[in-house]
């Protein structure tokens, strides 16, 4: 097995392994949440900040409300256990279609779906996003949200969503990237990168890029009405919760019963913490439209 199919098989069961306890723990959406960062967080809010981020983004890319302009067929790219999928087709009134690569995330998100009422509308299947089984300019948003990190290809990533997006479809990308460099850097610092290396061993996590590595991808794609921010100030809040829900009692049990790698990422979220605090982590979101 190649490096690329290792990583592969990593992610997967990574995933197979730990999105049971994260369900179980903060529900069906597997990101972020979006936080005002001037409150502080109360863990009850952390479903709603889930959302929150779904409408930000949303938002952001300027993806019209509008009846007969909204989105109505979309790809989740990476899509967990299916939150967005299910939010989106049903916001829409839309036809999704997602993919992961771990075979119990796509069972339980169909499962969800048709418990929801959504299996017309919401399929998940099995597939790797450097080469999606969907033909060319099928979708008219284009959505993946917190999957680009995982990518060992960001240039094969970038140039498979937009040849699924439809003429001026969106595209929306939320990851984390390292932060840019400056003109006279050639690369992160020798401790930045043994940080980041740390960090990508425990979530089965290739080389990482910048913001403006995704932003010149894009150029060089000629998409247009490229867009980027950095929301990591919004998600801060975030990785101090799942600390301390990892540290209750049910948390701490569920651990030990999933495996040594959803053990290891648990561990590995304060080097998270330590990456955001010194400005080398950010949470980027970057968005564009398919020339029509």
């Amino acid at each position: 097995m190649g490096k690329e199919g290792e990583l592969q098989k990593g992610i997967a069961e990574f995933y197979d392994e730990s999105s049971g306890i994260w369900e179980d723990i903060w529900g069906d959406h597997m990101h972020h949440g979006f936080y005002d960062p001037k409150l502080p967080a109360s863990l009850s809010d952390h479903r709603s900040a889930q959302i929150r981020m779904i409408e930000e983004a949303l938002a952001f890319a300027g993806v019209s409300e509008d009846l007969l302009k909204r989105p109505k067929s979309l790809v989740d790219v990476g899509c967990g256990i299916g939150g967005s999928s299910r939010y989106l087709a049903r916001k829409y009134g839309a036809k999704c279609q997602a993919i992961t690569l771990s075979p119990i995330q796509a069972q339980r998100a169909q499962a969800l779906a048709a418990s929801q009422g959504l299996a017309d509308s919401v399929s998940f299947q099995v597939a790797d996003a450097l080469e999606q089984p969907f033909p060319d300019g099928k979708f008219d948003l284009v959505w993946s949200m917190e999957s680009g990190e995982h990518m060992p290809d960001k240039t094969k990533f970038v140039s498979e969503l937009a040849r699924v997006a439809a003429p001026g479809a969106t595209i929306i990308i939320v990851t984390w990237c390292h932060r840019d460099l400056s003109p006279s850097e050639g690369s992160l610092k020798p401790d930045e990168e043994k940080l980041l290396k740390k960090i990508c061993d425990a979530y089965y996590l290739p080389a990482w890029c910048s913001t403006a590595d995704y932003v010149n991808l894009l150029q060089s794609l000629s998409l247009q009405d490229i867009k980027s921010a950095d929301w990591s100030e919004y998600v801060a809040p975030f990785w101090p919760a799942v600390i301390r829900s990892a540290l209750t009692w049910k948390g701490v049990t569920s651990l030990f019963r999933t495996g040594w790698k959803t053990i290891k990422g648990a561990l590995a979220m304060p080097l998270m913490m330590k990456g955001y605090n010194k400005n080398l982590i950010k949470f980027a979101i970057i968005t564009c439209r398919k020339p029509e």
